[in-house]
């Protein structure tokens, strides 16, 4: 949709399309008027029957919501995907914020032009700051595939998913919603949306599910920006892009986490895999694995842990690690790092390494840190070369496992099924093409680590125009 109306002449923003009884399709978007005002407006497909759905009317009366009394004129937007009450309505969500405090409005509707606004909130966090690209979706607590966004009942959690203004990262928790008042509470308030886990550690933002009612799957789609400069980003005439999709779960193991897990149809671009098992990575080693060409490449790789190692290990004077703080892949510690290195070149000039961290506190509990470290991915002096990562869940009887999407420039690596996400944008100036090359390593002090791994070259997605466009 182009920005042509006086309601969105300053910007056609983020918006979500929902699926009416009778098949057809609406959409809720975020404008920003002439006068720089966000309000709501409502679109509908030129030609509902167009696969593609890709000319839109608007509707002749927009907007159909702008800021409620004490909400600011820059603080209101990024509607969701509706859902169906009780009550035959249906109810969406729209970010703002009340000071620091961020906060998700609810309305509802009957026929998506005329709204009622509740008097409480779905949900508000203090020292969040302004919420946007607010998500709300089901999850089950005991099936495992997805759930249609109005789906409530026994056995379902509800999702509240944050992108962060304040901070650019996208945060979410579990809880339970009340369909009755329109409130949605976290289970565990220590780790809300705001303050607590996040989709991804690394450059990844503004994500939004969907529903796959085919597939019977919740499919994720996040927007993965640059982290080099913007002359560079002009010089190669594009900047930023989608991640791969994935699909979205409850994690019944830890019933505190989603699982993220790319979807199924990526394995369609394998080419030739390989193995290689049992590979033994002794303490202070980099093992070169013999990949014929590693600049697309679906690595799944398990570690497993000598046992003793860690019995016999003290409490760790790195007990407070964090990956974002810690000196990367480099810093040495008693049981970690170690992993992978990839688009690394022979002489490990420019490398990526994605690892594993464990620390063992002085009451002997173990903690493992999932870390991808940017800081010697190229050789350029213009682009983010921080550390990203987080702590990653590991039960009892586990072993460690990753995998690792790698496309050229970007990094997506899934921890231990999905717990932990990090995607990362490198800018390798040596690691091109047939310079790429894979490598384990351990750069721990007294841990040896034994892993088996399956790595394919991936083919390139052809993306064809669509017939008679």
């Amino acid at each position: 949709m182009a920005a042509d109306q006086w309601y969105d002449k300053n910007g056609v923003w983020t918006g979500s399309a929902t699926i009416l009884h009778d098949g057809k399709i609406v959409m809720l978007y975020t404008g920003s008027t002439t006068e720089g005002v966000q309000v709501q407006n409502l679109a509908y497909p030129a030609d509902q029957y167009d696969p593609l759905l890709v000319h839109w009317v608007k509707y002749p009366r927009n907007p159909v919501l702008v800021p409620p009394p004490g909400i600011g004129p820059n603080d209101f937007r990024d509607p969701t995907t509706a859902w169906l009450t009780s009550e035959g309505k249906w109810r969406i969500t729209i970010g703002s914020k009340i000071n620091k405090t961020g906060i998700a409005l609810v309305y509802d509707t009957k026929d998506f032009i005329n709204y009622e606004m509740l008097d409480g909130l779905l949900h508000a966090v203090p020292g969040t700051g302004m919420w946007e690209c607010v998500d709300f979706f089901p999850v089950s607590e005991t099936e495992n595939n997805g759930l249609e966004t109005s789906i409530n009942g026994p056995g379902v959690k509800h999702v509240v998913k944050a992108s962060l203004d304040d901070d650019r990262h996208d945060y979410y928790a579990i809880g339970t919603y009340n369909d009755r008042n329109g409130t949605w509470i976290p289970d565990r308030p220590n780790i809300d949306v705001g303050i607590g886990l996040r989709y991804d550690y690394g450059i990844y933002y503004a994500a939004k599910t969907f529903y796959d009612q085919n597939k019977k799957r919740r499919v994720l789609w996040g927007w993965i920006g640059e982290s080099d400069s913007e002359a560079a980003d002009v010089k190669k005439g594009w900047a930023s892009v989608q991640s791969i999709p994935r699909t979205i779960l409850f994690d019944k193991k830890t019933g505190t986490h989603l699982l993220q897990w790319p979807v199924e149809e990526i394995d369609s671009l394998r080419l030739k895999g390989k193995e290689f098992n049992q590979v033994r990575i002794q303490a202070g080693s980099v093992v070169p694995l013999d990949i014929d060409s590693a600049t697309q490449l679906d690595i799944i790789a398990e570690f497993k842990i000598d046992s003793d190692a860690l019995e016999k290990a003290t409490g760790s004077s790195d007990a407070s690690f964090d990956c974002a703080t810690s000196g990367g892949a480099a810093e040495r510690g008693a049981l970690g790092p170690f992993g992978l290195l990839v688009l690394a070149d022979e002489r490990l000039r420019e490398q990526t390494p994605v690892y594993f961290y464990m620390t063992k506190g002085s009451d002997g509990n173990l903690k493992t840190f999932f870390c991808n470290d940017q800081s010697r991915s190229s050789k350029a002096s213009d682009v983010d070369k921080h550390i990203y990562g987080s702590l990653v869940p590991v039960l009892r009887g586990e072993n460690l496992s990753i995998r690792i999407l790698v496309d050229h420039s970007i990094i997506e690596s899934f921890g231990q099924g999905g717990r932990t996400v990090i995607t990362s944008r490198v800018y390798p100036t040596k690691v091109i093409y047939g310079a790429a090359k894979v490598f384990l390593f351990n750069n721990a002090t007294e841990l040896n680590v034994t892993a088996s791994l399956k790595i394919w070259q991936m083919n390139s997605a052809f993306i064809q125009p669509y017939p008679n466009l």
